[in-house]
Protein backbone atom coordinates (compact mmCIF):
# COMPACT_ATOMS: atom_id res chain seq x y z
CA UNK A 1 0.00 0.00 0.00
CA UNK A 2 1.47 3.32 -1.06
CA UNK A 3 1.19 6.38 1.15
CA UNK A 4 0.97 9.77 -0.38
CA UNK A 5 3.32 12.56 0.67
CA UNK A 6 0.62 14.37 2.65
CA UNK A 7 -0.35 11.22 4.55
CA UNK A 8 3.26 10.62 5.55
CA UNK A 9 3.62 14.25 6.63
CA UNK A 10 0.42 14.04 8.72
CA UNK A 11 1.55 10.79 10.34
CA UNK A 12 4.93 12.34 11.08
CA UNK A 13 3.29 15.44 12.60
CA UNK A 14 1.06 13.30 14.82
CA UNK A 15 4.06 11.25 15.97
CA UNK A 16 5.95 14.42 16.90
CA UNK A 17 2.94 15.80 18.80
CA UNK A 18 2.56 12.55 20.77
CA UNK A 19 6.27 12.49 21.56
CA UNK A 20 6.18 16.12 22.72
CA UNK A 21 3.18 15.45 24.96
CA UNK A 22 4.88 12.42 26.53
CA UNK A 23 8.10 14.37 27.05
CA UNK A 24 6.08 17.17 28.68
CA UNK A 25 4.49 14.69 31.13
CA UNK A 26 7.79 13.05 32.02
CA UNK A 27 9.59 16.34 32.68
CA UNK A 28 6.97 17.58 35.10
CA UNK A 29 7.11 14.49 37.30
CA UNK A 30 10.50 15.05 38.91
CA UNK A 31 11.92 18.36 37.81
CA UNK A 32 11.56 22.07 38.23
CA UNK A 33 9.81 24.38 35.84
CA UNK A 34 8.55 27.94 35.89
CA UNK A 35 5.19 29.13 34.71
CA UNK A 36 2.41 31.61 35.25
CA UNK A 37 -0.40 30.65 37.62
CA UNK A 38 -3.53 30.80 35.46
CA UNK A 39 -6.02 29.20 37.85
CA UNK A 40 -6.74 28.51 41.52
CA UNK A 41 -9.12 25.62 42.13
CA UNK A 42 -8.86 25.77 45.92
CA UNK A 43 -6.25 26.47 48.55
CA UNK A 44 -4.01 23.56 47.63
CA UNK A 45 -4.62 23.12 43.89
CA UNK A 46 -3.52 25.56 41.20
CA UNK A 47 -3.06 25.54 37.44
CA UNK A 48 0.28 26.65 36.00
CA UNK A 49 1.05 27.30 32.34
CA UNK A 50 3.87 24.87 31.53
CA UNK A 51 5.41 24.74 28.06
CA UNK A 52 2.25 26.31 26.65
CA UNK A 53 -0.13 23.86 28.35
CA UNK A 54 -2.14 24.21 31.57
CA UNK A 55 -0.88 21.84 34.26
CA UNK A 56 -2.76 21.18 37.50
CA UNK A 57 -0.53 21.26 40.55
CA UNK A 58 -1.44 19.78 43.96
CA UNK A 59 0.63 21.47 46.66
CA UNK A 60 2.89 18.90 48.30
CA UNK A 61 2.79 18.10 52.00
CA UNK A 62 -0.29 20.13 52.89
CA UNK A 63 -4.07 19.85 52.87
CA UNK A 64 -6.27 22.94 52.91
CA UNK A 65 -9.86 22.93 54.17
CA UNK A 66 -12.42 21.98 51.54
CA UNK A 67 -14.49 24.78 50.00
CA UNK A 68 -17.52 23.79 52.11
CA UNK A 69 -15.45 23.79 55.31
CA UNK A 70 -14.68 26.71 57.57
CA UNK A 71 -11.61 28.53 56.21
CA UNK A 72 -11.79 26.77 52.82
CA UNK A 73 -12.69 29.97 51.01
CA UNK A 74 -10.03 31.93 52.93
CA UNK A 75 -7.38 29.38 51.94
CA UNK A 76 -8.38 29.81 48.29
CA UNK A 77 -8.29 33.60 48.68
CA UNK A 78 -4.76 33.54 50.13
CA UNK A 79 -3.53 31.20 47.40
CA UNK A 80 -5.06 33.51 44.79
CA UNK A 81 -3.58 36.62 46.40
CA UNK A 82 -0.08 35.15 46.66
CA UNK A 83 0.11 33.27 43.36
CA UNK A 84 -2.56 34.06 40.75
CA UNK A 85 -1.13 35.73 37.64
CA UNK A 86 2.42 35.39 38.93
CA UNK A 87 5.39 33.48 37.59
CA UNK A 88 6.20 30.68 40.05
CA UNK A 89 8.75 27.90 40.27
CA UNK A 90 7.23 24.42 40.54
CA UNK A 91 9.47 21.85 42.22
CA UNK A 92 7.68 18.75 40.99
CA UNK A 93 7.75 15.61 43.14
CA UNK A 94 5.57 13.23 41.12
CA UNK A 95 1.89 12.75 40.36
CA UNK A 96 -1.13 11.92 42.47
CA UNK A 97 -3.83 9.37 41.67
CA UNK A 98 -5.78 12.04 39.76
CA UNK A 99 -2.85 12.80 37.44
CA UNK A 100 -2.03 16.16 39.01
CA UNK A 101 1.60 17.11 39.49
CA UNK A 102 2.51 17.22 43.18
CA UNK A 103 4.91 20.00 43.98
CA UNK A 104 6.34 22.74 46.10
CA UNK A 105 5.48 26.20 44.75
CA UNK A 106 8.12 28.89 45.11
CA UNK A 107 6.66 32.39 44.83
CA UNK A 108 8.42 35.33 43.13
CA UNK A 109 9.66 36.57 46.52
CA UNK A 110 11.34 33.18 47.20
CA UNK A 111 8.80 32.04 49.79
CA UNK A 112 7.04 28.69 49.59
CA UNK A 113 3.29 28.89 48.97
CA UNK A 114 2.91 25.52 50.68
CA UNK A 115 4.61 26.78 53.85
CA UNK A 116 2.80 30.13 53.82
CA UNK A 117 -0.57 28.35 53.90
CA UNK A 118 0.49 26.27 56.92
CA UNK A 119 2.18 29.23 58.65
CA UNK A 120 -0.98 31.35 58.41
CA UNK A 121 -3.18 28.54 59.74
CA UNK A 122 -4.97 27.88 56.46
CA UNK A 123 -3.63 24.37 55.85
CA UNK A 124 -2.75 21.23 57.73
CA UNK A 125 0.59 19.51 57.43
CA UNK A 126 -0.46 16.34 55.54
CA UNK A 127 1.39 13.81 57.71
CA UNK A 128 0.13 10.84 55.72
CA UNK A 129 2.04 11.99 52.64
CA UNK A 130 4.84 14.11 54.07
CA UNK A 131 7.59 13.79 56.65
CA UNK A 132 8.63 17.44 56.24
CA UNK A 133 9.49 18.57 59.77
CA UNK A 134 9.48 22.23 58.75
CA UNK A 135 5.77 21.87 57.90
CA UNK A 136 5.27 20.12 61.26
CA UNK A 137 6.92 23.04 63.06
CA UNK A 138 4.90 25.63 61.13
CA UNK A 139 1.64 23.83 61.96
CA UNK A 140 2.61 23.64 65.63
CA UNK A 141 3.36 27.39 65.69
CA UNK A 142 0.07 28.22 63.92
CA UNK A 143 -1.86 26.01 66.37
CA UNK A 144 -0.13 27.61 69.34
CA UNK A 145 -1.00 31.10 68.03
CA UNK A 146 -4.61 30.04 67.24
CA UNK A 147 -4.00 31.36 63.71
CA UNK A 148 -6.59 30.82 60.99
CA UNK A 149 -8.45 27.54 61.31
CA UNK A 150 -6.75 26.89 64.64
CA UNK A 151 -9.03 29.56 66.16
CA UNK A 152 -11.78 26.91 65.87
CA UNK A 153 -11.85 24.62 68.90
CA UNK A 154 -12.90 21.59 66.83
CA UNK A 155 -11.21 22.09 63.45
CA UNK A 156 -11.93 19.06 61.28
CA UNK A 157 -9.07 17.95 59.02
CA UNK A 158 -10.10 17.93 55.34
CA UNK A 159 -9.29 14.22 54.94
CA UNK A 160 -11.82 13.47 57.72
CA UNK A 161 -14.33 15.93 56.24
CA UNK A 162 -14.05 14.29 52.80
CA UNK A 163 -14.48 10.83 54.32
CA UNK A 164 -17.58 11.83 56.33
CA UNK A 165 -19.13 13.87 53.51
CA UNK A 166 -18.95 10.82 51.25
CA UNK A 167 -20.86 8.82 53.88
CA UNK A 168 -17.97 6.40 54.50
CA UNK A 169 -17.88 6.49 58.28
Amino acid sequence: MKMRGRSVAKLFAVAIAVFAALAHCRLSEAEEFSGQVIGVTDGDTITVLHAGYPERIRLAGIDCPEKRQAFGYRAKQLTSYLAFGKEVLVQAQGRDKYGRTIGEIVLPDGKSLNRELVRTGLAWWYRKYSNDQDLARLEYEARSAHAGLWAEPDAIPPWVFRHVSRGLR
